[in-house]
């Protein structure tokens, strides 16, 4: 296991998560070497004791762990295919939000150049490193996310998925599906209130703690979709789901109805393949198959 004493790392990319990752490493004590295209992103973590590298080969050369966090997966390689040389019998953990195909395009790139990869996906905003409630999600090397362990749990809540250097993004990914249609959602609700003289603010009030309940819900569905059997009893069904009231109302509020409408049509899919008494959770099967 490392510690604090016993490895340099370099962080490669200062941006606003970038420089939170450097700063929590310099915070622990880790002999940070930090580097970043634009001048001048190093100059608060070399206050707070990070040296700066003047050139990305200056950072892979100072360090045997790499921290890559830049801004997407061709700034990955075009920082780092110059330096593939440098970069063999290296460390590489590579925090960059990439899809789960680029990733694993990733480790097979650093397994041909000899470098050791760990794939992460963050799922936090910046000021939540090293606060309660952030987590990172990784894939590839086991004996990289062992060795580092420690390091990374200076950051968030570390959780291992495998081998395969793409789960990690997937999973990412996956979970950002679901905040993105909710928080879309959560709009949509605060358009249609907006005309009658209800503020963004006094909607989130009464929103928060509805949709913070309705999460409850998940791991029923999640039975249901994992046994495979839509008729179990208690569910909600696609004919009492229809959303035709709620399309008539958006539509009187002179709202657009495209989030709404995206729910009605996977709904009607099931109804119309003959599914209208099976349970709201069957609309995982129009998803599936994309018609």
């Amino acid at each position: 296991m490392t510690t604090n004493d016993s490895v340099q790392v370099s962080v490669l990319g200062l941006g606003a998560m970038g420089s939170a990752l450097a700063a929590a490493l310099v915070k622990a004590g880790y002999a940070t070497t930090v580097w970043n295209r634009s001048p001048g992103k190093a100059d608060d973590l070399v206050a707070q004791g990070a040296k700066a590298a003047a050139t990305a080969g200056d950072a892979v050369l100072a360090g045997q762990l790499m921290i890559v966090c830049l801004l997407d997966h061709a700034s990955v390689h075009e920082v780092l295919d110059p330096l593939s040389d440098e970069l063999a019998g290296r460390t590489l953990i590579n925090v960059t939000t990439t899809s789960p195909a680029q990733s694993r395009e990733l480790a097979d790139w650093a397994a041909h150049a000899g470098v050791a990869y760990l794939d992460g996906g963050i799922m936090a905003v910046p000021h939540m490193i090293g606060q309660p409630g952030a987590s990172i999600l990784y894939s590839g090397s086991a004996e990289v996310f062992n060795q580092h362990k420690p390091l990374l749990d200076l950051w968030a809540t570390s959780t291992y998925f495998g081998e395969d250097a793409g789960l990690a993004s997937l999973y990412d990914l996956a979970l950002l599906a679901g905040m993105y249609v909710m928080f879309a959602g959560f709009m949509h609700g605060a358009a249609m209130v907006a005309p009658a003289g209800v503020t963004a603010g006094e909607f989130a009030g009464m929103a928060a703690p509805w949709l913070t309940a309705m999460t409850g819900a998940f791991h029923g569905f999640a039975a249901v979709i994992d046994g495979g059997d839509y008729t179990v009893e208690g569910q909600q069904s696609l004919e009492f789901s229809n959303l035709s009231n709620l399309l008539a109302a958006s539509s009187d509020q002179g709202i657009s109805t495209e989030v709404v409408a995206m729910v009605q049509r996977l709904i009607q899919r099931q109804i119309d393949a003959g599914h209208g008494a099976e349970g709201f959770a069957r609309i995982i099967e129009s998803i599936k198959q994309p018609g």
